[in-house]
Parts: structure tokens; sequence; C-alpha cells
């Protein structure tokens, strides 16, 4: 699909009507990212990494609304050692990531409201982003093919359906990822994405969300899985920040379904009961600074003992603006973890914003793996507290909405589980910078 809609975009550029109708649009980011105290299992003391991802959009548009558009992300990266965490998340050289056609209806199915749709290759973000989402800070992202609708209606109600088979990155063998070599991304039908987000509005200024996420895989070809079916049923409730107010927000997603205990083709099928609750409360000063202070509490459960399965599986949703930078770092995420933090952010002139976030953190289930650090101890002996973390960001527009330098920064004092658990790296402190420049064009 993706070689026969770009040359749709490309032959529309030959008139002076199809100027007018062509945008191209995208951005260059060259970053660089050091880590030292390494948390995470089976990985290098420490980690240098510099990546490139250069993003290329064509869109063209026909008069009834009908549009034509391909994207493509080259993302690249260089310096890292054998035992380095570099994977599909950092390269991902000349990838259609997205390639679509896409339109609009007016009051389809005699319903008042309009409705968009979609078709084809293209990146998706769902309701809260933590199930559904297209990663910014990660040096690549994840792409869907398939449709998608959007409806909206009066008195605030929207709605997004979608049934996409996720895009899997390649190569992923260690050898090509280090060369930088291009391979073609793939889907396949033996892994699926389905569902939706509803939302309205509950009160003034008040949004709820009701979100329904199915995934199923099974083994393709010579890539075994684990055979997850999993359904994954959500509510949130949000109230945004604005200047003097108090806002709030509040999800709470259930998992149920199956998966095999291992990727062996005779493992036994396990159910699954897993979930996670965020819940964050926050207050826009009047000022200078133009600040917001909130606190925040995220509970996500892991495996326990017993013959179900516990460990939430995030699927594709974000990392970044929950816990902490993905890159090398990645130590923490949307797993066996319970974690208060109290949040700053500043924004003071419309070229430079800022945010710090301090976090004490412990293991929901104690012989599961702490979050996303591979590190467990099944006999529990080691503890829950895992540590401290204390991370944050600055932005600043070298020259506005053109080139944008960014730096980020985390430090975890590790606490008891991640010093005394049996694989936990004997590496003291966790410390990583990235130092990030962004060119729009």
């Amino acid at each position: 699909m993706r070689r026969a809609l770009l040359p749709l975009v490309l032959l529309t550029a030959g008139s002076a009507q199809a100027e007018e109708a062509l945008k191209i649009s995208g951005s260059v980011r060259l970053r660089y990212e050091t880590l030292e105290g390494q948390a995470r299992a089976g990985f290098g003391e420490s980690d240098d990494l510099v990546s490139l991802r250069t993003v290329v959009l064509a869109e063209y548009r026909l008069d009834n609304d009908l549009r034509v558009a391909a994207e493509l992300y080259d993302s690249r990266a260089w310096g890292s050692e054998p035992d380095s965490a570099v994977g599909t998340g950092e390269v991902n050289t000349l990838e259609f990531v997205q390639a679509y056609v896409a339109g609009s209806l007016s009051e389809p199915f005699g319903l008042k409201g309009k409705a968009n749709w979609q078709a084809g290759r293209f990146t998706l973000n769902l309701g809260s982003r933590r199930l559904v989402a297209a990663d910014d800070y990660r040096n690549t992202t994840n792409g869907y093919t398939g449709l998608r609708g959007d409806f909206t209606g009066s008195g605030g109600m929207a709605a997004t359906l979608i049934y996409v088979l996720p895009q899997t990155r390649r190569p992923e063998d260690r050898a090509s990822i280090l060369d930088n070599r291009t391979r073609m991304d793939r889907e396949s039908v033996d892994t699926r994405l389905w569902g939706g987000v509803v939302s309205a509005s509950v009160a003034d200024q008040v949004r709820g969300e009701l979100t329904y996420i199915g995934f199923g895989e099974k083994d393709d070809g010579g890539r075994p899985t684990r055979d997850r079916h999993l359904h994954s049923f959500g509510g949130r409730i949000l109230r945004e920040p604005a200047v003097g107010r108090f806002d709030y927000e509040a999800e709470a997603v259930v998992q149920t379904g199956t998966l095999s205990a291992s990727m062996a083709a005779t493992a036994p099928r396990l159910d699954v009961r897993a979930g996670f609750v965020h819940l964050d409360a926050g207050y826009s000063f009047r000022g200078p600074l133009k600040a917001r202070l909130s606190l925040e509490y995220d509970w996500v459960s892991g495996d326990g003992p017993g013959g179900r399965y516990g460990r939430f599986d995030t699927l594709y949703g974000m990392r970044r603006a929950d816990f902490a930078p993905a890159g090398v770092y990645a130590q923490i995420g949307r797993a066996n973890i319970s974690t208060p933090g109290v949040r700053l952010e500043i924004a003071p002139d419309p070229r430079w914003d800022a945010f710090a976030v301090y976090r004490p953190m412990w293991l929901a289930e104690r012989t599961d793996a702490f979050s996303t650090t591979g590190v467990r101890d099944a006999s529990g002996r080691a503890g829950t507290f895992s540590g401290h973390q204390l991370e944050g960001r600055f932005r600043y527009w070298v020259k506005p909405k053109k080139l944008r330098a960014e730096i980020n920064a985390a430090w975890i004092a590790k606490g008891r589980f991640l010093t005394e658990a049996p694989n936990a790296p004997r590496t003291g402190d966790t410390r990583y910078v990235s130092l990030a420049l962004t060119g729009s064009f």
C-alpha cells in the first residue's frame, strides 16, 4: 500500500493548483545520550549514544476534503557498545511509517456531527496515550496499518474507533541494528489491535472517557510470541489545567484475557488479571513563572504467585509523560510499580519551559521484576523499596518554531531492592543526561 500511495502524492505536484494543495513539513533531531550506573539487568554499566531522526511528511488535500499523505521516518544511532540497550526503539531507517488516505463526512448516517476516516498506514494517539501512542521522545515511533474513524457530535461527545495491525520494526537482529541497516517494516494479521475511546462533557470543564482496547497475537512464521489475547477496559475523568484553578485526572484500567506462560509451543495458558491506576491533582498559579504544581500517584500491577498472570501490559502506551525518558534510560515504565510523585512545571516565556519530578518507588508485587528494569527477587527477601528518582527537562527555542534545544536528566538513588536483588547490577546510582537540537520546517 505504501508504494502505491507515495507516487500518487508526488504526481499531483505538477500544476499550480497542486502546489497550493501540497504541503510538505518535517523535522530533524540530533541527540546525544549518556547513562552511568545502569539499573536494568543484562546490559552494560554505562551507555553512550548519538542518534539522528529525520521526518518528512507530504500531504495533498483535494477540494472535497480528501487527503493523501505519506510520512518518511529515518532513525539512526551510533556509538553503542555490544552490551548496549540499543534496539528497534533507536534504529529504523528509511521507513514510510505513514501512507494513508483520509476524508470527512458531514452528518454521517443522519447523525448531527462530523466524521473523519483514515485508511492505510498511520500513527495513533488514543485518549490518555497510556495504551496506544505514537512515541515522540524515543528515536523511533509506533506505526499501525488499518482503519480509523472519528466522530464529533453535539454536546461535546466524541468517539474514535480503530482496527489496525501494529507495524513490526525491522531489522530486529542486533548486528543489523548496530549497522543501521534498512529493512522494510511489516504488519501481519497475526498481530491485531482494535477498540476505541468515547468521551463527553460530564460537568462544566470536566470530561469523562471510556476506553476499550483489544489486542491479539499468535506465532508468525519463525517469530514466536506469548500468544497474548488481552482486553483492556478503562475509565478516565479529567479537568484540564488553567491559570488560577485546580485541575485533576483519574484513570483506571482493568486488563483481562489469556497468554502463554512462555514462548514455547507447549506452554500452558494463563488467565490474565491486571490493571493500573493513575491519579493527578494540580494547581496553576498566576504570576510570571506560569507555574503548575501537582501531586501524582501511579499503581501498576505485577505478577504474583498463583495460577493467574498479574503483570500489566501497557501495549503501545507512552512512557515519558508519566514516568521517565525512554531512549537508553528506559529504567521506569508502566509495570509493577507503586509510586507517588510531586511535579513542578514552569513556562515563563514562549521561548522556554521546564519541569522537575521527584518520586519514591516501590514494587507493587515483591516477587515480580521491578518496573522495566528486569531486576527480580523471586523470594521477595529484597523487599519492595526500589529507590528515589529525580528527573526533569528544559527546552528553549533558539529560533522560534524553527530550532529548539532540549536537555533531559534523570537520577535514581537506588534503594534496597535495586542493590540487594540477586540480579541487580552492582553499578551504583543511575545517572542520565541527554542533549538534543530539533530543527523544523
